[in-house]
């Protein structure tokens, strides 16, 4: 296999989520995708942003996780979180959908990145860096009507 497939194949497993513990029970589907952004500058100039689906990537490609979701019931949706791990082979790259909080912990304790620290081996506490971030999660704020749908991003850089 070579090693672009291979980077693929740890992206597309670690493109996972989770959703709050009530979701088995909810009627919320939600679809990720993963996008390669490239800038290219057109002829007049002017610099174009481009999304590409990420069937093939390389060490340094910027990835874009689009995590769409729709109430697919016939009842509001309250208290729904979007939990998504970071593959470990990617860095979060420090832009994300408004109200995302960050975990460098597995998960264990969530915030701002500003907020959060990384105890190193010798026990002192630094701040915590992009590359520290192993999950993102999204609190959405008040229900999802019924037939509503939206979308949380975020950006990370294939190591």
């Amino acid at each position: 296999m070579s090693s672009t497939r291979m980077y693929r194949k740890m992206i597309v497993a670690g493109a996972a989520f989770a959703a709050s513990a009530a979701f088995a029970q909810q009627p919320v589907s939600i679809e990720s995708k993963i996008f390669v952004e490239t800038f290219v500058t057109g002829k007049d100039g002017a610099i174009e942003r481009q999304l590409k689906p990420a069937a093939t990537v390389v060490p340094g490609d910027r990835l874009v996780y689009v995590l769409s979701y729709r109430n697919n019931g016939s009842k509001p949706v309250a208290d729904f979180v979007i939990t998504n791990p970071l593959p470990a082979n990617v860095a979060f790259d420090g832009e994300e959908s408004a109200g995302a909080e960050m975990s460098v912990d597995g998960g264990k304790n969530w915030g701002s990145l500003a907020q959060l620290t990384v105890r190193g081996p010798n026990g002192t506490s630094r701040p915590a860096r992009r590359s520290d971030v192993t999950h993102i999660r999204w609190r959405l704020a008040g229900a999802i009507a019924p037939n509503a749908d939206g979308q949380v991003t975020f950006r990370t850089k294939l190591n």
